[in-house]
């Protein structure tokens, strides 16, 4: 099936961040998961390279708009080979196809009369570079720029966008994928319950030059949200190209919350009135904060793709933020955070698994994939083997395509918390001390190699080096470059006798002292500790008092308390005081608290608790805990204790953060 995958193309006016990261990975880790379902994918990016904040910006460097323009685009497009990002488009509205599509559509729709000349009066916010109703505003301002409109009036070109309002109220109706996740769905149709205003889609060159001239009057440019959102089509080759026909029915949109409007509201009429088919679905995520602040230039807590990159490796980047971020929500980053991820989940967790299975395979079974016994030798581990892969492919396709990629990496981790398990039950040097198991022994290994390249095609769209280095070193390298999903269902891959080659390590530890992620953090307090005031002393202020048991704020803020749903219970065996805790927050994660003695599993199911969300993992019993419930307790007049889990008076969604 032929699909589009598009991100929003960047505008150029600033260097490339975490949040242009986060997007374009998200659209090509979706676009290799399409392909690996035998689609045929095209995936296209760009930048965003007219309007007043780029001449603005131009001016201030001292150069040209075009001259400021070719740089910036050529950061864009240098970061991402840096995050194995493989786009089989880069367009840039500066080019000259673009430009004559604009200029096309603009003739056509204004003949259509769906353009019309007026004078209008209104709220422009220049971060926004449109007019803003006052419904958009909060106490008076941008909400995206916080700062209050401009008043302007002034004669200008209009799209009679009003015309498509009852249109795409239906078709949102009718199409309920038509905008993912299903809040900005809602969203957007609150938006259309008001009476929808007409687009502004011109700039007068006695204010703005920088733009693509209108066809129909040279003292105007083109809207710069009307150039850009055309991009869609230029990358096609449209109207008559190949392409288009091919891929625009597939058309799938991946953006940010902050330009849901122009493409929820202003792009599908534009396309109602050209008389296209709108796209197939548009993608919406949440932002990302640093240390739980909004990320800003004039904070100074950017964070730049390569920093991470240069300290993790370009695969933990991939796999962290979209382990770390539910897709729609708004998610933290933290330098803590990432090294957690690539020291727990990728070096123990799947880069131990991996060398120590490789280990044993080149010890007990020379280098080389021994032979599955037949089936009537299977054991009850070997079935739940199989069976736990074939619920995760299943798991892993609904989820990807649904983009809640961080439960598909789950589904993935669940199968290696297994294997782990597997590995300790079976015990596999204990297999090679006795002769008469050495069939069993090679069972064991078999499984051991058949899962590991299981999870190397899987993990394929998203930590593509890695999985390429696993399936080197398991002698799968020519079948991984042509493999497809349904080969995660078959047993019996890799060819008996094939060379395991243990290789080096996935991912070595990273130590907390040389990883390079934190500049972040430490910007960030440098500045805030620059622009501390000094103030004198007066008499009204208090002595100052020993601070022995007290902890700063800084210490405060750095504990991650969040509103999680607890989704299953159950006792763990051989304890009378543990219970183990499935909960969401809002992914899901496993935490294993010590509350059995005062709550019945089944009690808890459903409750919204309060969790500490940053703890470093830990296994109890064996069972990885990833966090802690909070509970009050209280001592008895008997002396017994009486804890009490702290749960949430209220409708608070799952994953809040408590402030």
């Amino acid at each position: 099936m032929p699909t589009y995958v598009t991100t929003p193309i960047y505008y150029v006016n600033a260097m490339p961040h975490l949040g242009h990261a986060y997007t374009t990975i998200v659209a090509d880790v979706y676009s290799r998961f399409r392909r690996f379902c035998g689609d045929d994918v095209r995936f296209q990016t760009g930048t965003d390279e007219h309007g007043e904040k780029i001449a603005e910006a131009a001016a201030k460097a001292g150069e040209t708009p075009r001259e400021y323009v070719d740089r910036i685009a050529a950061t864009f497009k240098e970061t991402w080979p840096l995050l194995s990002v493989q786009p089989d488009y880069i367009i840039r509205t500066t080019d000259a196809d673009h430009v004559k599509t604009v200029q096309d559509i603009l003739q056509q729709t204004y003949d259509k009369g769906d353009i019309y000349f007026s004078e209008y009066s209104g709220l422009y916010c220049k971060g926004c570079e449109r007019f803003l109703t006052e419904k958009e505003l909060v106490d008076g301002k941008c909400p995206d720029h916080q700062v209050e409109p401009q008043a302007i009036t002034e004669q200008n070109y209009f799209f009679r966008m009003s015309k498509y309002q009852d249109w795409l109220i239906d078709h949102i109706n009718d199409n309920p994928e038509f905008i993912t996740p299903e809040r900005y769905r809602n969203e957007v149709l609150s938006f259309l319950s008001e009476p929808l205003e007409d687009l502004c889609i011109s700039r007068p060159t006695a204010r703005l030059t920088w733009g693509i001239p209108l066809p129909f009057d040279q003292n105007f440019v083109t809207y710069v949200w009307f150039d850009a959102l055309i991009n869609y089509l230029t990358g096609l080759g449209y109207p008559d190209g190949p392409d288009f026909a091919a891929y625009w029915a597939g058309a799938e949109h991946v953006i940010a919350k902050d330009i849901l409007k122009p493409h929820a509201i202003f792009w599908p009429t534009m396309l109602r009135a050209m008389g296209i088919e709108p796209y197939k679905r548009l993608h919406v995520h949440g932002y990302w904060n640093v240390d739980a602040a909004k990320m800003s230039k004039s904070i100074g807590n950017v964070v730049r793709p390569k920093e991470l990159v240069d300290a993790y490796g370009v695969d933990t980047v991939r796999y962290f933020v979209l382990r770390e971020m539910s897709f729609g929500l708004d998610s933290s980053f933290s330098g803590d955070a990432i090294l957690a991820r690539h020291n727990s989940d990728l070096a123990n967790d799947l880069g131990n698994l991996f060398s120590r299975s490789l280990t044993m395979i080149d010890k007990y079974a020379a280098g080389r994939m021994p032979e599955r016994d037949s089936a009537t030798l299977l054991t009850p581990d070997d079935r739940e083997l199989m069976s736990a892969v074939s619920a995760m492919v299943v798991q892993y396709r609904e989820n990807m395509d649904a983009f809640r990629f961080h439960k598909a990496l789950q589904g993935v981790w669940e199968v290696i918390g297994l294997l782990n398990r597997y590995i300790v039950t079976n015990a596999p040097w204990e297999l090679a001390k006795d002769a008469r198991l050495a069939e069993r022994l090679r069972t064991v290994l078999y499984f051991l190699a058949e899962s590991l390249w299981k999870i190397a095609l899987a993990l394929g769209p998203i930590m593509p080096a890695t999985a390429e280095k696993m399936a080197v070193a398991l002698g799968m390298r020519e079948q991984f470059a042509g493999a497809v999903i349904d080969n995660i269902l078959e047993w019996g891959e890799i060819p008996a006798g094939a060379v395991i080659d243990k290789g080096a390590q996935l991912f070595p530890r990273v130590d907390k002292k040389e990883a390079v992620a934190a500049p972040v953090a430490a910007k960030v307090q440098g500045q805030k500790a620059a622009k501390a005031p000094k103030t004198a002393k007066t008499d009204q202020e208090p002595e100052s008092v020993p601070d022995e048991g007290l902890i700063s704020f800084d210490q405060f803020k750095a504990v991650e308390l969040r509103v999680a749903e607890i989704v299953a219970a159950e006792k763990v065996a051989k304890s009378d005081r543990l219970l183990k805790l499935t909960v969401k927050a809002p992914e899901e994660r496993t935490i294993v608290a010590g509350i059995a003695q005062h709550y019945s599993p089944e009690a808890l199911i459903g409750q919204r608790v309060i969790i500490v969300a940053n703890l470093k993992p830990a296994k109890l019993m064996g069972i990885p805990s990833q966090g802690m419930v909070l509970a009050a307790k209280e001592i008895l007049a008997d002396g017994t204790e009486k804890l009490v889990v702290t749960t949430v008076a209220g409708d608070v969604a799952v994953g809040s953060r408590v402030a």
